[in-house]
């Protein structure tokens, strides 16, 4: 155990206790404070709370998670994986390949394929002008959260629907078989049977999906930077922008740690409402 223990120390003990301890820190990047380190209290985070871009990334990051985490992939995921169960092996195969190729797809890959299929001369605009005769739009600045939004929906359902796909898999045949034959309709026997069967994955799923598009960056950075404006400015855009655009690493270690508390909550939440031990 002692190789695991020296991995989970360097690799993650450590990083969260410096993150803590250096959240009451005056630590910058550049200036005197750079080689003048001192404990500053409560200092940034009295500063973060009293900055309006606070509520506004906070709710940013909410309305984000929301429909393109909770609604968008566990829903898509679900659909997908369910509308594949009873296929043939190969047919799961290639459609399976096909919606895992954006999942492992890096985040920035992702963000410029977006922009291309997004941008003023872009794909969509050429496909709208052509079928319907549209002008141009400039999504990206039009409608930027939704942009965001659908990008990160089309890059992480595939987590969803492999996770479903498994869970759907491991429900016993016998089980919907007796309902059917007890008369139970096709809805019926998805919402009676099928999803009480995997609402502990349901619950699982929705965590980390939240945990992870809670962590989403370069995404969001790639396509808009953060804006137009402030309009995608989630949390951990904010924190970029404090601690290595205006070099204020102290106080975007505070914003983390809200970052940090907010998917706690969202965990223990989740677990409280679909009332599942995990």
């Amino acid at each position: 155990m002692i190789p695991s223990f020296v991995l989970l120390l360097i690799f993650f003990i450590t990083p969260m206790v410096l993150t803590i301890l250096f959240s009451f820190t005056n630590l910058s990047l550049t200036g005197a404070n750079a080689s003048a380190l001192k404990f500053i209290g409560f200092q940034n985070f009295v500063t973060m709370f009293k900055d309006p871009q606070l509520a506004q990334s906070v709710w940013k990051t909410i309305i984000f998670v929301v429909f393109s985490a909770v609604i968008g992939q566990c829903f898509f995921g679900f659909l997908i994986a369910f509308m594949m169960r009873g296929k043939n092996r190969t047919f799961r195969r290639i459609v399976g390949l096909i919606i895992i190729a954006a999942w492992v797809t890096p985040e920035v890959v992702v963000g410029f394929c977006w922009v291309a299929f997004l941008g003023d001369n872009g794909t969509l605009n050429l496909l709208a002008h052509s079928l319907l005769g549209m002008k141009p739009v400039a999504w990206l600045y039009t409608f930027p959260m939704i942009s965001i939004v659908i990008a990160n929906i089309w890059r992480g359902t595939a987590f969803s629907m492999m996770v479903f796909q498994t869970a759907l898999d491991d429900i016993p045949a016998e089980v919907e078989e007796a309902a059917v034959m007890d008369g139970a309709s096709r809805w019926q026997l998805v919402t009676k049977i099928t999803i009480p069967m995997v609402r502990g994955t349901i619950a699982t799923n929705i965590m980390l999906v939240t945990l992870q598009t809670l962590g989403v960056f370069s995404l969001i950075y790639t396509m808009t930077g953060g804006g137009p404006g402030n309009a995608t400015a989630t949390l951990p855009v904010f924190m970029y922008k404090q601690a290595f655009v205006a070099y204020q690493l102290g106080y975007g270690t505070a914003i983390s740690l809200v970052l940090l508390l907010i998917g706690a909550l969202a965990s223990l939440l989740y677990m409280r409402v679909l009332k599942v031990r995990l």
